[in-house]
């Protein structure tokens, strides 16, 4: 409490390893933090000189979920004589955050006419291969499964161009992704991967996870030249 008879400066942090934060596949020094603060009422000031008050007249408090420096979640509570001490549940918020953290694969862009090299004014074709795939983590004790798929496909042609679909294009002869260059050069094409997901804890229903995570593609190395007639002898 500060030195005026109405300020509040209350804030009390919570650090739990173990338990409550148990190590993922993909990052086993998992750490969670809850910040606890004073609830501050509607229209109070910004120094909590009017904190919001519960049923029975104590004052609110706010918690922050922090997952190794991340906010992933938040919600106000009131003093409830609920016995031991819970541990959080797995939100949406902390399933998007550890979703974000994952190491996802690239996609590895494919061209036709092979070998590095094109024609100008010729669609020249570009795929993928990528598919849907499942992860397991562990967070805050309980075990979280990821169904993870790719739900669009960013090219980029290397020449200024670029092009969103949703689907990872196909060898010839089914030409779902091509693109034209104007000139004669080298360009750098690639493609860029955006995955989605769903999740569940322990078996339960699968729920979306909130947002996306892009990995972009290796730029793969091609030559734009232009087609010259030359006379063959009969």
């Amino acid at each position: 409490m500060g030195a005026g008879s109405n300020d509040f400066f209350v804030s009390v942090s919570h650090h739990q390893q173990g338990s409550w934060a148990q190590g993922s596949t993909d990052n086993p020094q998992e750490v969670v933090t809850v910040n606890e603060d004073v609830q501050c009422a509607p229209g109070g000031a910004q120094t909590c000189g009017e904190p919001a008050l519960c049923d029975d007249g104590t004052i609110m408090t706010i918690s922050t979920f922090i997952v190794n420096g991340e906010v992933v979640d938040q919600g106000s509570s009131c003093p409830v004589d609920v016995g031991p001490v819970q541990p959080p549940a797995v939100t949406p918020g902390i399933v998007s955050a550890a979703f974000r953290r994952l190491s996802l694969p690239a996609s590895k862009l494919q061209v036709q006419p092979p070998n590095g090299r094109t024609l100008v004014n010729f669609d020249t074709n570009f795929y993928t291969h990528n598919g849907e795939f499942t992860r397991t983590v562990t967070l805050l004790g309980r075990r979280v499964e990821l169904r993870i798929w790719p739900a669009r496909y960013g090219w980029r042609f290397g020449d200024g161009q670029q092009r969103w679909t949703t689907t990872p294009g196909d060898r010839y002869p089914h030409l779902e992704v091509t693109h034209r260059y104007l000139r004669e050069g080298r360009v750098s094409p690639s493609v860029d991967t955006t995955y989605a997901a769903r999740f569940r804890v322990g078996g339960g229903p699968w729920r979306d996870v909130n947002g996306t995570v892009t990995i972009p593609g290796s730029p793969q190395a091609l030559r734009v030249v232009t087609a010259r007639p030359v006379l063959v002898g009969g």
